[in-house]
């Protein structure tokens, strides 16, 4: 398995990834999976700003991806980023998360940035959980029964994760870029 930076033509591979969560799952609150073509245009809008959007592929199949993307549009939170990933159904638990997240973090360490946010669907989601309290995330509370999805109320996780020596020292850097697409 490799991880690299998604591309264009990985659109089809992400919608189709992403569609089984959105219909299936709670990491997600979205209800209509979107087509490629958005998932195309959510990626360049990711991209544009200078962020990572990475892809784990083995034998040229795609299976998961994860990215950074803003975490609020406010210039006061040009420093913080909020991390998604979402993996093949059928290869859950063979440690693509890990290295796609742990990839995504070095990425936004060596962008300056000095916080991580992940906004986990579901209290129940252990794999998520899991997988950012071994990368170094810190629970910081839950929101109860904030969304309503496949028949049920669904709570969602905040956890987050210091880079750069947080917020211990002023940043070095000049943050995100807020605006644009």
């Amino acid at each position: 398995m490799i991880v690299r930076p998604s591309t264009e033509a990985d659109a089809e591979a992400l919608a189709a990834i992403y569609r089984h969560h959105v219909l299936h799952g709670f990491g997600t609150f979205e209800e209509v999976p979107p087509d490629a073509a958005e998932m195309a245009r959510r990626r360049a809008a990711v991209v544009e700003r200078g962020l990572p959007y990475l892809v784990a592929e083995q034998d040229g199949t795609v299976l998961g991806f994860a990215y950074a993307g803003l975490f609020r549009p406010r210039a006061a939170y040009r420093f913080t980023v909020e991390d998604s990933v979402y993996i093949h159904p059928d290869h859950h638990g063979l440690g693509i998360g890990r290295a796609l997240l742990g990839e995504i973090l070095s990425a936004c360490e060596a962008l300056g940035l000095r916080q991580v946010m992940a906004v986990i669907g579901d209290s129940g989601n252990a794999g998520s959980i899991g997988l950012h309290r071994a990368l170094g995330f810190t629970e910081m509370g839950i929101a109860r029964a904030v969304g309503f999805k496949h028949g049920r109320w669904v709570d969602i996780v905040q956890m987050q994760k210091a880079l750069n020596g947080g917020s211990d020292t002023p940043p070095e850097a000049t943050g995100l870029i807020l605006t644009g697409s």
